[in-house]
């Protein structure tokens, strides 16, 4: 785990970089867990010592936060990417709650609306994965009962079959082609034995007709898994056409002269404007390749991780 970490983004402490978050206490927590802080499991392997205990992680911190002076916050936010990013809308309600009924609460999520899709071998690869995630971890117990009592608790794990029911204001940051489902849903290792995406993962611009319109369709998948979200005017969205996987802690992508616009605005002025209840936003970004302001992803070969 890196010594230092950049806060740079909604991170940022610039006000020409993040002109609506620059002069916010702002914490960084540290992510070890696996399961989006919702493991719970008391027994511990003694061959490996390893602890399944994220939920009880995630409450530790929060408690500590909230004795540091965070219950004295008259605005808050539970935001991160990826794992992170899952993490913000799993315990969006859980973090609401933590706060007076005055507080302004809201969550962000960037990056981590993953969505149960098969893959290119027609393969329920992700269902299983987080099948295999959810029992390990014990999470069942902190996922959303509304889902729990209707569905497979690992099914629970994604947002769109959970993600109606929260009850505070939620905005979705994701790339509708996410580098990192492409990577590891639509096309994981497993899948594909013979190597036939591996260059089109790296780069987008690799890909073959036919690849593209495979990941087209993926797309309308990942729209059609959005819908879950259900109609309401505190969610926001901020859905680009862009082949990439978190955008709001770089600071290219969140704020800068090039970073990516949808709709002729910035994720930070998007996300800035519907937290602070200026004007709301909710687009989806028109199919990959019409966006010229995105940052597509190229990945090293050499360090192409996949589940």
């Amino acid at each position: 785990m890196v010594k230092v970490v950049a806060f740079s983004g909604m991170l940022s402490n610039k006000q020409k970089f993040n002109p609506d978050f620059y002069n916010w206490n702002r914490i960084k927590v540290r992510y070890c867990d696996g399961a989006s802080f919702t493991g719970d499991v008391e027994a511990v392997n003694p061959a490996n010592n390893l602890h399944f205990r994220g939920a009880r992680v995630f409450q530790a911190v929060m408690e500590d936060l909230m004795a540091k002076g965070m219950k004295n916050a008259q605005n808050a936010v539970l935001s991160g990417c990826s794992a992170g990013g899952l993490t913000s809308i799993l315990h969006c309600d859980n973090f609401r709650a933590l706060f007076p009924v005055g507080t302004k609460v809201k969550c962000f999520a960037d990056a981590g609306y993953f969505i149960n899709a098969k893959d290119v071998s027609g393969a329920s690869h992700i269902e299983q994965f987080y099948a295999q995630v959810v029992a390990t971890h014990g999470s069942a117990k902190h996922l959303p009962a509304s889902c729990t009592s209707r569905l497979s608790p690992g099914l629970c794990f994604f947002p769109q079959y959970m993600a109606r029911q929260i009850t505070t204001p939620l905005f979705i940051i994701n790339a509708a082609y996410d580098s990192w489902q492409i990577k590891n849903i639509l096309a994981p290792g497993v899948a594909d034995p013979h190597g036939t995406w591996h260059s089109c993962k790296l780069d987008i611009n690799n890909c073959s007709p036919t690849q593209l319109q495979t990941m087209q369709s993926f797309r309308t998948q990942f729209l059609n898994a959005l819908a879950g979200l259900g109609i309401s005017s505190s969610r926001g969205m901020f859905i680009d056409a862009c082949y990439a996987h978190c955008q709001t802690e770089m600071q290219e992508t969140w704020l800068r002269t090039d970073s990516p616009v949808l709709g002729k605005m910035s994720i930070a002025k998007a996300v800035g404007d519907w937290y602070y209840d200026r004007s709301p936003f909710q687009k989806i970004d028109c199919a990959y390749p019409c966006n010229p302001t995105c940052h597509n992803r190229v990945f090293d070969s050499n360090v192409h991780s996949e589940v």
